[in-house]
């Protein structure tokens, strides 16, 4: 059981772009699934065109354009931790439009053992969230969506269901090539705690994001600012009374750069570069993950994130790699494609 009390710290630590480690249960949830999503700093909310996958994260991102889109995402995490997201989408003109994902994360197999050390057999952990979307048009502009999951977790004997919501706000202007949102996420509760009487909370959290496409020229800019819930995002080190935002090599600093420093823990920046139709190159970056994970004498790459997308014939495959540590990146693969291209090809064949 230590091992798995290590490993869940350390999955808290990791994910801690998006909530503070420690402070609820389902932080996979969290998680960033889709290749994109994680090039551009693990999260995206205010990119409305036909990626399925970008719906996990704003379900009022869901529009038409994706009816009949199916999006699958594979994620090789650390050590041998794996995760993914599977999701399907259907226009209805008369009700809106409708989509069903699932979301699995498995921690691998681990050593059982009793209190004096004695092993007796072994055990896997994972957790599962079903996701059942829905959005429509509020009008040429503006269009809202919810996202309701279903939860299971289970460690060992120790087991946990509940639910949570997701619900998304946006704003696109297809002329002036500008999208806008606003998300509430995880909204909701355990239902069946892993010990009774102690019902934790979900990592629920605010965000809003804007993105701008260049009328002139092929980039778009992307930018989030979340958990607004949460004023404070430093902490104080367990091993150290200096907070987070000091650099240990001089503990010199100001109320300004206090300040400064918090307020830029709540943001996520974001680039892509599509000069054609059929590849596009992505960079983000990710300020409160580098401040959290990285080494002082050694900061590298932490907080950094590229990728890139191509489309080849009937499917765009994605690939998108986060620095976390000096121990190394995730690596983030989607492949997506629309599923009546093939109808259309059995039709003309037939005819």
């Amino acid at each position: 059981m230590r091992k798995l009390n290590i490993l869940l710290f350390l999955f808290i630590s990791l994910n801690s772009y998006s909530q503070i480690g420690g402070n609820s249960v389902y932080e996979f949830l969290n998680l960033s699934s889709s290749a994109r999503a994680a090039s551009l700093g693990g999260d995206v909310i205010a990119i409305k065109d036909n990626d399925l996958s970008l719906c996990f994260y704003n379900p009022s991102l869901l529009n038409k354009s994706m009816s009949n889109n199916f999006v699958l995402n594979y994620v090789n995490y650390f050590s041998d931790i794996n995760y993914g997201y599977v999701s399907y989408a259907k226009n209805f003109d008369k009700t809106g439009n409708f989509a069903i994902g699932f979301q699995n994360i498995n921690y691998g197999n681990f050593i059982e053992a009793d209190e004096t050390g004695l092993i007796t057999g072994n055990f896997s952990s994972s957790e599962y969230a079903l996701n059942l979307l829905y959005s429509r048009p509020l009008d040429s502009l503006f269009s809202v969506g919810v996202n309701i999951k279903p939860v299971y977790s289970v460690f060992n004997i120790y087991k946990s269901y509940g639910v949570a919501l997701d619900a998304g706000l946006t704003y696109n202007n297809e002329k002036k090539q500008f999208t806008a949102a606003f998300v509430l996420k995880n909204l909701g509760t355990q239902i069946k705690p892993y010990h009774e009487e102690n019902t934790e909370p979900l990592p629920f959290e605010l965000e809003i994001g804007v993105s701008k496409k260049l009328a002139h020229a092929p980039f778009r800019f992307s930018f989030i600012a979340h958990n607004l819930e949460t004023y404070d995002l430093t902490y104080t080190k367990t091993n150290s009374s200096e907070p987070t935002n000091v650099d240990v090599s001089n503990s010199t600093t100001s109320n300004n750069f206090d300040f400064f420093d918090n307020l830029m823990r709540h943001t996520l920046f974001g680039i892509e570069f599509l000069p054609t139709k059929n590849f596009f190159v992505r960079l983000g970056y990710n300020y409160q993950r580098r401040k959290e994970l990285q080494i002082v004498k050694a900061t590298n790459f932490v907080g950094f994130s590229w990728g890139f997308g191509i489309k080849i014939s009937k499917f765009q495959i994605s690939y998108g790699s986060a620095t976390y540590h000096l121990a190394g990146a995730s690596n983030h693969f989607s492949i997506s494609t629309n599923l009546s291209n093939f109808y259309k090809k059995k039709q003309l064949q037939s005819q």
